[in-house]
């Protein structure tokens, strides 16, 4: 393998130095000597040039980051695709990876969070709006810059989503760890499987662990199938609850009950930010929790060859051919994973040259093994090394699964199945009532097709909604597969809208398709029942004179940041289609006409300091802040104007400037600068090494110490000179004397004011 090193390509990039080895290739600095900048030039290694598949690769991810244009996304600048040689030039990042961030600091504090995931999504919008699906969205492809700033990296395995090629190594492609089920499947994916890995990014930095972790990537593919993760208020239970659930259902297993796009995803979390403590009436999604899932033939035939590309700390890439993951699910079910047995650990060998030679012995033994399985499975036709022509889906809804599909021979050729019965009343025993995909849907020639099929039984028992509000009852008893009727009824023990009975009764067993008549008590006397008007989109002058009319009572008006018009309702509540009657309060939510803007900021350590931030020579925030405990600020600021200058002064000194866009979305910060500021530390009560690398940190390196009697912990800091609160700025030239406390047999014969030098 070359290392370009002190070399110059094509007479333009002079290598500097090896940032980053992946998988396929070195990513170099290099200095670009026409346009005058540091980039970042990413080579494909020389074993994989004549390896169509990693060329081709490679070209993918060009052509994807060359067509995206975002804050949140690495830029490309360059491409060569010659013979010998091959390389991107991008963006040069200077930070560190989010994974790296996670592992240092455990799990992140949710507003971190909160604040990282948004331009994650931001980034993973744009390119789904242009038709691009990472497909490997993991903390290691994520840098984050000393700003805050997240740039979104690595599209090597990108997919166009109107590309129709696929080939082997897309069948189940990605960092195992991260990737969605239908990935680990070999299913066709979409935007949703980022959203998934989105989720499992999310999960890890509000937890500082992964929900699936397993001792080979097959366990742990089948864990993103199979099971689920424990909640994340479980492992950290500061989490807000509506940050919890925004987590789990982007982790959905089934991609429709997921966040359908990054947009929407962006809506909730931009709600959390503005309201802590939400909660989402999110949707449970009810199916059959045991349900009869026969494995036939056309199953026992399936294999799926999994590629992951998931490397190893010594960046090994583990290559797994596994077959049928789906087939496992299907033979285990829902049943919990047995527990792995720890490997014993070996004891160590006095005589090192036999340990080597017999552990040779069983290497060498042990690839002839693999080498001879995979000829036989080659030769029997286990392993699939394609992937068959697009064909349409058939309509199987109204057929018997076992007279007509199971055992079809043209079927089986066509398509593997999975099966899930559920007890329904208008259907035929046995026959399929619904399928996904659809019929007339296009898909690769050996697709899953899941079919749902009518079974008997004595059907869904009706819950208990007695005193819940009667459109949340009647949400869960269609979820459940039930048609239902509403009826309003006077009732003196309950409020409007709560659930006075159910016919059937609660607790009854009815077969799902049949008929629920939810009674909730109203004032039907009255006749004022009425839904709530949709307000939202309209002025405030406009809401308000439609509430006079239904003589709704407007009860307050708050404002929130949006791009949408200056004093135009963006939320209310109740929500437009809920139950009220005249004389109801409303709360409105309207636009302020501003976007907003935040950066993230890291600060020095310099005890404590009062931050002030400045928008347009205006402050718009000033506190104290203790730098000892905190490291990072988010200043948070919003505004209309294109060109607005934001300061932010650290005990009155400046310390960061730029100016802000707020004319368009995203928010973009330009012309920043942070200065170097002197800060002077306060180290009373710190131990005396401590208290030293606090000054040298601040670049204070000018230190004396003396050693004073006192009864305050030996080796801790009593006094310091100059005293902290006389000069906040001190010239870091100055000479700093500490006091450090000593028990008083410690100290020498020695007058007390003879320093001991410290040169650092």
């Amino acid at each position: 393998m070359e290392n370009y090193v002190g070399k110059r390509l094509d007479g333009r990039y002079e290598i500097q130095d090896v940032i980053g080895v992946g998988g396929m290739a070195i990513v170099y600095k290099a200095y670009d000597n026409i346009d005058d900048r540091i980039v970042a030039v990413k080579v494909l290694k020389d074993e994989y040039l004549a390896n169509e598949e990693f060329r081709r690769r490679f070209k993918n991810e060009s052509k994807a980051i060359a067509v995206l244009s975002h804050p949140n996304i690495v830029k490309v600048f360059d491409v060569s695709f010659g013979d010998r040689l091959q390389y991107i030039v991008m963006e040069y990042v200077e930070g560190i990876t989010l994974k790296e961030y996670i592992e240092k600091c455990g799990n992140i504090d949710w507003n971190e969070a909160l604040f990282f995931i948004i331009q994650i999504l931001r980034a993973l919008q744009h390119a789904h709006d242009k038709g691009i699906v990472h497909r490997d969205v993991k903390p290691q492809n994520i840098m984050l810059l000393e700003n805050g700033t997240i740039k979104v990296t690595d599209f090597g395995i990108a997919r166009f989503s109107h590309s129709e090629t696929r080939t082997v190594t897309e069948k189940a492609i990605g960092s195992v760890h991260y990737i969605s089920p239908e990935q680990a499947k070999g299913e066709l994916t979409d935007e949703k499987a980022d959203i998934y890995s989105v989720g499992i990014v999310l999960y890890e930095m509000l937890t500082g662990k992964l929900p699936f972790d397993g001792d080979s990537a097959v366990a742990v593919a089948l864990m993103q199938v199979n099971d689920e993760a424990t909640l994340p208020r479980m492992i950290n239970p500061e989490i807000p609850m509506g940050f919890e659930q925004i987590t789990m259902k982007a982790m959905q297993k089934v991609p429709r009950e997921r966040y359908q796009t990054a947009a929407e995803m962006l809506l909730d979390l931009e709600e959390l930010k503005r309201n802590p403590n939400i909660k989402f009436d999110y949707r449970t999604y009810f199916i059959d929790k045991e349900p009869t899932r026969p494995i036939n033939k056309i199953q026992e035939k399936k294999n799926i060859t999994v590629d992951y590309d998931d490397f190893s700390d010594t960046g090994v890439r583990e290559r797994v051919s596994v077959s049928a993951v789906t087939d496992v699910q299907n033979k285990t079910a829902r049943r919990p994973a047995k527990p792995r047995r720890e490997a014993p650990v070996a004891q160590k060998k006095s005589k090192n040259g036999k340990t080597v030679a017999i552990v040779a012995g069983i290497a060498v033994a042990l690839v002839i093994f693999i080498i001879v399985l995979i000829v036989s499975m080659l030769k029997n036709g286990n392993i699939t090394l394609g992937v068959g022509k697009k064909i349409e889906v058939d309509n199987f809804i109204g057929l018997n699964y076992e007279e007509l599909i199971l055992g079809n021979e043209e079927y089986e050729k066509k398509y593997n199945f999975e099966t899930y019965y559920a007890s329904f009343s208008d259907g035929e025993e046995g026959c399929v009532y619904d399928q996904d995909p659809k019929a007339g849907d296009t898909i690769p020639k050996g697709s899953t097709i899941r079919l749902y099929i009518v079974k008997a039984g004595e059907g869904q028992v009706i819950p208990d909604f007695t005193e819940k509000n009667y459109k949340e009852a009647c949400d869960s008893l269609e979820r459940l597969g039930f048609k239902v009727t509403t009826v309003p009824i006077e009732s003196d023990d309950l409020e409007i809208g709560q659930v006075v009975r159910t016919e059937p009764a609660a607790n009854s067993s009815v077969l799902a398709g049949s008929t629920v008549t939810v009674y909730y008590a109203a004032d039907v006397n009255s006749n004022k029942l009425f839904k709530m008007p949709k307000l939202e989109g309209k002025s405030l002058d406009e809401a308000k004179e439609l509430l006079k009319k239904n003589g709704l009572v407007l009860t307050k008006i708050e404002t929130a940041d949006s791009s949408i018009e200056k004093d135009y309702v963006i939320n209310q509540s109740p929500a437009d289609g809920s139950p009220v009657k005249e004389g109801d309060s409303v709360v409105l939510t309207v636009s302020s006409g501003c976007l907003n803007a935040e950066k993230l900021l890291n600060l020095p350590r310099a005890g404590k300091i009062t931050v002030k931030v400045m928008l347009d020579g205006e402050t718009t925030k000033s506190e104290v802040v203790d730098t000892n405990n905190v490291t990072s600020y988010l200043v948070n600021v919003s505004g209309n104007q294109p060109e607005s200058k934001i300061e932010v002064y650290l005990n009155e000194a400046l310390y960061y400037e730029a100016t802000v866009d707020f004319t368009r979305e995203p928010v973009n910060f330009k012309k920043e600068k942070t200065n170097d500021v002197a800060f002077y530390v306060d180290v009373i009560g710190m131990e005396e090494l401590e208290a030293i690398a606090a000054l040298n940190a601040n670049g204070y390196k000018n230190i004396t110490l003396k050693y004073e009697v006192s009864f305050e912990k030996t080796g801790t800091v009593i006094k310091q000179s100059p005293v902290y609160n006389s000069a906040p700025h001190l010239d870091k030239t100055t000479l700093i004397v500490l006091t450090v406390a000593k028990e008083a047999s410690a100290v020498t014969t020695e007058p007390s004011t003879t320093p001991t030098i410290i040169v650092q």
